[in-house]
């Protein structure tokens, strides 16, 4: 019963939960409750989150309560230092985090399948897009994400400066959200690749949309490493331009200034917001492979190994095709 792509991503979203469950049940270091401690170089800093002060202070005053001593006065916090969301208290507490990170997994692909629907309307495809119509809505929709989650990244690293300084339990408002988001719309693309385009023809951006779920949902589900998942996000920046590549392409306008500049600004965007962004968070994590469980740092590095050639095979393919092509490699990129 059903159409048999549909089957196959029941069982592969089933192989994803299975994997997150996995991942969540092996990392005691980590509590749902708890941030996990803060190590030793944070301790020596002057500038620290906004949730270890006050978490701090809380404590003192307890401590001084009990004692009948004076409350402690409360510690002088820098400027520019980052708002910590609040952990799950508890049991109750932990599932209704989670339960509110699925809702918001769950909206998102809604609202991208029904975007994705409705695109033909609000962008009709031009002539020389008629033949292949499901991959001009599917890539204006990965281009609307890309500007969703890859503006929101960067407006978070901007606006709060000090968010490089804890990756793991601490992130501003609104980047867990906004992580969640990006769950929704990796699986709505993933179905939408399964459902109309062979497999032979889409297994890289399955196999890299696999990768990208796990190590998310990961994020969603424990409340922790959202910082990690929002430098990943930065990569989406770069995506804006690889989409409008392809939107270019398939409206044959190749052989524009548009086209050209456009070609220029997506590879200097790739170098800055892909490999270095992909670089930084390999030594990221290989410096901090003490503070993570072994579990999420298994995940963290397989993923880091499958991103990074992934992205050098593809900068190398961009480079030959936008100043090394022939009509037959542009031709074949077209149809594909």
């Amino acid at each position: 019963m059903g159409h048999p792509g549909l089957r196959s991503v029941a069982r592969l979203q089933l192989a994803f939960g299975l994997a997150i469950v996995s991942a969540v049940q092996c990392t005691p270091g980590v509590p749902i409750s708890h941030s996990p401690p803060l190590p030793e170089s944070h301790a020596r800093r002057e500038a620290l989150p906004l949730g270890v002060c006050i978490s701090a202070w809380g404590h003192a005053g307890s401590a001084s309560a009990s004692s009948g001593a004076a409350p402690a006065a409360p510690l002088a916090l820098p400027c520019g230092t980052m708002l910590a969301v609040p952990q799950p208290r508890g049991p109750v507490d932990a599932h209704g985090f989670q339960g509110q990170g699925l809702l918001l997994v769950a909206g998102s692909f809604a609202a991208f399948r029904l975007l994705n629907r409705g695109l033909e309307r609000l962008v009709p495809p031009p002539p020389s897009a008629w033949r292949n119509r499901w991959k001009w809505r599917n890539i204006w929709t990965s281009l609307a994400h890309s500007v969703l989650s890859g503006g929101g990244a960067l407006a978070g690293f901007c606006l709060h400066p000090g968010l490089s300084e804890d990756l793991v339990g601490t992130h501003p408002p609104g980047a867990h959200s906004l992580v969640a988001v990006s769950v929704g719309y990796f699986l709505e693309d993933f179905v939408d690749m399964l459902c109309h385009q062979k497999l032979h023809q889409s297994w890289e951006l399955l196999f890299h949309h696999s990768v990208v779920i796990v190590c998310f949902g990961i994020a969603v589900l424990l409340h922790q490493y959202v910082g990690f998942a929002l430098v990943a996000l930065l990569v989406e920046i770069n995506s804006i331009f690889l989409h409008l590549r392809q939107i270019l392409l398939m409206a044959n306008l190749m052989h524009t200034t548009c086209y050209r500049l456009n070609s220029i600004v997506n590879l200097g965007t790739y170098v800055v917001f892909r490999i270095a962004t992909l670089a930084w968070m390999t030594h990221w994590l290989f410096l901090n492979r003490e503070n993570v469980p072994p579990a999420t740092y298994a995940v963290g590095t397989v993923g880091m190994a499958i991103m990074t050639p992934m992205n050098l095979i593809l900068f190398y393919r961009l480079l030959r095709s936008d100043f090394f092509k022939s009509c037959q490699d542009v031709q074949r990129e077209k149809e594909e």
